[in-house]
C-alpha cells in the first residue's frame, strides 16, 4: 500500500517559517519525483516544488523561488519543504504527491505542475495558514 503522510502545517504570521514533511512508503523512492502541490479556496491547484528521489534535481514554482527549499532524506523516504518568509498568499492546503519518474527517463520533477492527469499518488493534505 502506498502512503504519503504529511505533517508540519499550521498557523504562522507573515514573515515566519514552517517545515512540512512527507513520509513515503509502498514504492521505490529512487524512481519517483516527490513534491508538493497547494490549493487555496477558489484558486487552481499549483505545483509548488518537487525533488527527484533518484538524482536530487529540483523544481520550484516562480511564486516560491528564493523562499522555499525542498530536500529529501532517502534513508528515511522522507521529503521536506522548508518555507521561509511566508506570505498570506501562501495560505492553502498543501498536498504531498509522487509521480513515477526515474532519472534519465521521467520528466515529472521539472514538469511538476504540468503532469498529465496529475501525479500517481497523493497525501491527505495539511493546512498552512499565514496571517497578515
Amino acid at each position: 500500500e502506498v502512503l504519503l503522510v504529511e505533517s508540519g502545517g499550521g498557523l504562522v504570521q507573515a514573515g515566519g517559517s514552517l517545515r512540512l514533511s512527507c513520509a513515503a512508503s509502498g514504492f521505490n523512492f529512487d524512481d519517483y519525483a516527490i513534491g508538493w502541490f497547494r490549493q487555496a479556496p477558489g484558486k487552481e491547484r499549483e505545483g509548488v516544488s518537487s525533488i527527484s528521489g533518484g538524482d536530487g534535481s529540483t523544481y520550484y514554482a516562480d511564486s516560491v523561488k528564493g523562499r522555499f527549499t525542498i530536500s529529501s532524506d532517502n534513508a528515511k523516504n522522507t521529503v521536506y519543504l522548508q518555507m521561509n518568509n511566508l506570505k498570506p498568499e501562501d495560505t492553502a492546503v498543501y498536498y504531498c504527491a509522487a509521480d513515477w519518474s526515474p532519472p534519465g527517463i521521467g520528466v515529472a520533477t521539472l514538469m511538476w505542475g504540468q503532469i498529465v492527469g496529475g501525479p500517481d499518488y497523493w497525501g491527505q493534505g495539511t493546512q498552512v495558514t499565514v496571517s497578515s
